[in-house]
């Protein structure tokens, strides 16, 4: 009896090996894996799937079955299509994102496909990833799904992901097969996002360095961003911290908060106290910001100290002639405009003076 025993243990331990050296063998697939990713502002999409080819066969309503289905294999009664072939497909989400404009937590989801015959199909991302294909689909585990419409596209041999219409906050991704296609947009609170991180960064070690500062508040002037809170960041790089300098450049940004925040008085008087820390080129730069503000005072102004700070600087006359003209001076602005061509001017400072006096009806 011992020995029946031990011979029936040493073949359960044989078939135990037998089966994990197997199941560590690497041989090629007949559908071979593949992984596409896009960067939509500092955020990742991709999309791990299998890619089964056309190889002749009708596909849809035949090889990829419409509507929800008994697959004949797993749990699942009721099962999409596993947008490719062999485990499931996945979609992973660097941050929070939005799907056809629902909002899904970042992390990583199944992806299938409920393909109908009036070229319209759901797509569903189920919150288990790890399943084979959506032999084991079970509905109350599903994150998200949309309706979408599908496409025509040239033929695709194998069935692909790609990324179209790439944008600053959003990007359509699209599973292309034999000559349809199921394109969904994705798209990321950018904004948000970045200043969530950079909120996040200053309590250690990026918090020390008065750059970084300024270009969290530059960012988020530029980009819809809680402009009380720019303020603040700007702030804190001028003046109350260790790290603190006020230089031209956290001053002009400082100003040009204040511009947006309504408050024109303080944000002329911040320009005006830049205006003295300028050199010749952020002087030209304050000089074309007023001209956009309309505020042609002081665009005349800092363009006049720089031609008396630079009497023989071609561009500086360049500037001043084209105040003039925006200012509908044209008297002064010819005779401004002139003066640069005389100092040998660089090719694009000569162009713009040709340019504005031909406008003016002079060459």
């Amino acid at each position: 009896m011992k020995n029946n025993k031990l011979t029936t243990f040493c073949m359960l331990l044989l078939l135990t090996f037998s089966f994990s050296t197997y199941a560590q063998l690497n041989t090629p697939r007949g559908s071979q894996q593949a992984t596409v990713s896009q960067r939509v502002g500092v955020s990742d999409v991709s999309i791990t799937y299998s890619r089964p080819s056309v190889n002749g066969r009708e596909v849809w309503g035949k090889l990829v079955p419409y509507g929800m289905n008994n697959l004949g294999f797993g749990t699942a009664t009721d099962a999409p299509w596993r947008a490719g072939a062999n485990e499931n497909t996945t979609i992973t989400f660097s941050h929070d994102a939005k799907v056809e404009g629902k909002p899904i937590k970042a992390g990583t989801y199944g992806l299938h496909l409920d393909v109908r015959a009036d070229n319209t199909a759901t797509l569903i991302l189920s919150h288990d990833a790890n399943a084979w294909g959506s032999f084991f689909y079970d509905e109350s585990k599903d994150a998200l799904r949309a309706d979408i419409k599908t496409t025509t596209v040239p033929h695709h041999e194998l069935l692909s992901f790609e990324f179209n219409n790439v944008d600053a906050t959003s990007a359509t991704a699209m599973l292309a097969w034999e000559k349809k296609g199921f394109p969904f947009n994705v798209s990321f609170d950018v904004t948000e996002i970045v200043l969530s991180d950079i909120r996040a960064k200053f309590k250690g070690q990026d918090g020390f360095q008065r750059q970084n500062w300024e270009q969290a508040a530059r960012f988020s002037l530029n980009n819809g961003g809680n402009l009380n809170e720019a303020l603040g960041w700007v702030d804190s790089a001028i003046a109350g911290q260790f790290f603190s300098q006020k230089t031209f450049n956290n001053v002009a940004l400082k100003g040009q908060i204040l511009n947006k925040l309504g408050k024109t008085d303080e944000y002329a008087a911040l320009m005006d106290e830049a205006s003295g820390m300028a050199n010749t080129a952020q002087l030209n730069t304050l000089g074309y910001q007023m001209i956009a503000a309309k505020d042609f005072d002081r665009a005349l102004k800092y363009f006049k100290l720089n031609v008396a700070n630079n009497p023989t600087n071609a561009n500086v006359y360049d500037s001043l002639g084209e105040c003039y003209k925006n200012m509908g001076d044209k008297k002064n602005a010819i005779k401004n405009l002139k003066k640069s061509l005389s100092l040998n001017p660089p090719a694009n400072v000569k162009a713009n003076s040709e340019k504005l006096l031909k406008e003016m009806g002079v060459m």
